[in-house]
């Protein structure tokens, strides 16, 4: 029969080690968050600056070429660039819509260390 102080150093060496894996657990989760932020971060600064230079691009165009035929034809480019503009913005919008609706899966990595985990732990 095993002695109790053997059984009670089973105990905690098997606490020890869960602890252990959960706080290896918890670390991961901490660097996925962090990668996260980083990479959302990254996104908003270049998404803004794209769309501002190339805002800014567009509308120089739209008044370089109605300039360019103001003489001749006056309300065409501004019919062009106005109905060109508005199916991008509203293409745009849409796709930003089924972005936002779609699910993305933040801390996937250490969902899937916890299930093999269980399943390792499991007989």
């Amino acid at each position: 029969m095993a002695s109790p102080q053997r059984f009670s150093s089973s105990v905690r060496g098997l606490a020890a080690t869960v602890l252990e894996l959960f706080q290896v657990r918890l670390e991961l989760l901490s660097v996925e968050a962090q990668e996260e932020v980083l990479r959302i971060g990254a996104l908003l600064v270049y998404g803004a600056m794209a769309v501002t230079l190339l805002g800014l691009g567009l509308c120089f165009l739209a008044m370089l070429i109605t300039v360019a035929l103001w003489d001749s034809h006056r309300l065409l480019p501004l019919a062009v660039f106005a109905v060109l503009f508005l199916a991008l913005g509203a293409l745009a919008a849409y796709q930003a819509r089924q972005r936002l609706l779609s699910q993305s899966r933040l801390f996937s990595a250490s969902v899937d260390e916890i299930k093999r985990d269980l399943e390792a732990l499991r007989p």
